[in-house]
């Protein structure tokens, strides 16, 4: 069951951020978005270098999340990006909110998943090479 789950978790944020991604491109190069943006969110990228990087991080990820390759590097580029999205949609625009706490939960599962990857990052006192 936690590995369909998983399955389930990881393809979901990989087509959620692919197409999230490509959609932001369309506003970058000035045509109409196939799904619309918030303006809220848009007012935040006041240079387009910072809409590029992040959608293009969007994109990377969720192809890295659909072939499942290199899923934890994928979740640890994704996690500050859905909380900035979390954390909007709570304070700025409510109309994405349900979505946005979709990512979280399905975020922090994969993260939990995965969390064997992540604990050489705590440890206090590494071994150096």
């Amino acid at each position: 069951m936690t590995k369909q789950l998983m399955l389930v978790c990881r393809l979901f944020l990989g087509v959620v951020f692919l197409v999230a991604g490509l959609n932001g491109y369309f506003v970058i190069l000035g045509l109409e978005p196939f799904i619309a943006t918030s303006p809220d969110a848009m007012a935040l990228f006041e240079f387009n270098y910072l809409l590029i990087v992040e959608k293009t991080l969007e994109v990377i990820c969720g192809i890295l999340l659909i072939v499942n390759q290199f899923i934890p590097l994928a979740i640890a580029f994704l996690s500050p990006i859905v909380a900035n999205i979390f954390l909007l949609h709570l304070f700025l625009d409510h109309s994405l909110l349900p979505l946005a706490v979709l990512l979280v939960l399905t975020l922090g599962y994969l993260f939990f998943y995965y969390r064997r990857n992540f604990m050489s990052l705590l440890e206090r006192k590494p071994n150096a090479f």
